[in-house]
């Protein structure tokens, strides 16, 4: 997968952020990519655009959450390029608030999204890559899936587990020709903090959650890198076949701290401690 050139990548979450960004940086390789996401104008939109600049793509409503919308988004792909090479599991939502206030609506939808969303693309195009002797799976994780925060734990929870199950598909595939990278990332100016807008079962925010999720709207957009630094980064982890994709100073020391606490038999203390100032 050195030379992504006339190959295809299929990217979810597409429409934005990160997704789009991918999405702009494969066609720069010369790609051709299909776009799935569930935001239909904004899909479209940004498709039709890709295109009228002469970009090879595809977009595909498709909802992450449906194991069989995702095989039929195999399939398109399969169908009007003929090949999938690179898939980019990178749906994903941002649910926030106290632990104990979460409902078992709250898990349905953050686990649906960001850990069975994911690993339906894997389930769909691992054995098409294993069959072809060639490919890359990039599941997008985040920081929180090695780093844990108070009022994130329903998104770190889910977070860990695309860690978790990059990490073990990694261990199965890396010898059969197949890569695997996962995308760790810290704060990206996106709407990933806006997710609810794509809930569809009707639940709403508690005003405790509001008043926690908004201080974390307001850091994404002051300090949130561009996504384009980050599908860069990504762009270079397939290319050079690594498995962590970490986009931010201080991801690895703060990820290390849980094992210095591990290994001096410490109750978990801030992974953040001595790392950003405050001043």
């Amino acid at each position: 997968m050195q030379d992504l050139a006339g190959r295809t990548a299929v990217v979810t979450g597409a429409a934005g952020g990160i997704g789009l960004a991918l999405t702009e940086r494969f066609i720069a390789a010369g790609m051709s990519v299909v776009m799935a996401d569930m935001e239909e104008e904004t899909l479209s939109r940004e498709a039709s655009r890709l295109e009228s600049d002469g970009a090879s793509v595809l977009g595909v409503l498709t909802d992450v959450r449906d194991s069989d919308q995702v095989e039929a988004l195999r399939d398109q792909a399969l169908s009007v390029f003929g090949a999938a090479h690179l898939v980019c599991n990178n749906a994903g939502v941002a649910p926030g608030g106290a632990m104990a206030e979460t409902t078992p609506a709250d898990w349905r939808w953050a686990v649906d999204v960001n850990v069975l969303g994911v690993a339906y693309g894997v389930t769909t195009f691992a054995p098409l890559f294993l069959e072809q002797g060639e490919g890359h799976i990039v599941n997008t994780a985040s920081e929180a899936g090695l780093v844990t925060n108070p009022h994130l734990g329903l998104y770190c929870a889910t977070k860990h587990a695309v860690v978790g199950m990059s990490e073990s598909l990694w261990r199965e595939t890396h010898e059969q020709g197949v890569g695997v990278s996962v995308l760790c990332p810290n704060l990206v100016d996106t709407k990933i903090f806006e997710s609810e807008r794509n809930r569809t079962d009707g639940a709403e925010m508690s005003a405790n959650t509001a008043a926690i999720m908004a201080p974390l709207r307001e850091a994404i957009g002051v300090m949130g890198i561009p996504t384009t630094t980050v599908a860069d980064r990504v762009h270079d982890a397939v290319v050079n076949d690594e498995f962590w994709v970490l986009t931010h100073e201080l991801t690895l020391p703060a990820a290390t701290r849980r094992f210095e606490d591990l290994q001096a038999g410490r109750n978990p203390s801030d992974p953040y401690d001595g790392l950003i100032s405050l001043d």
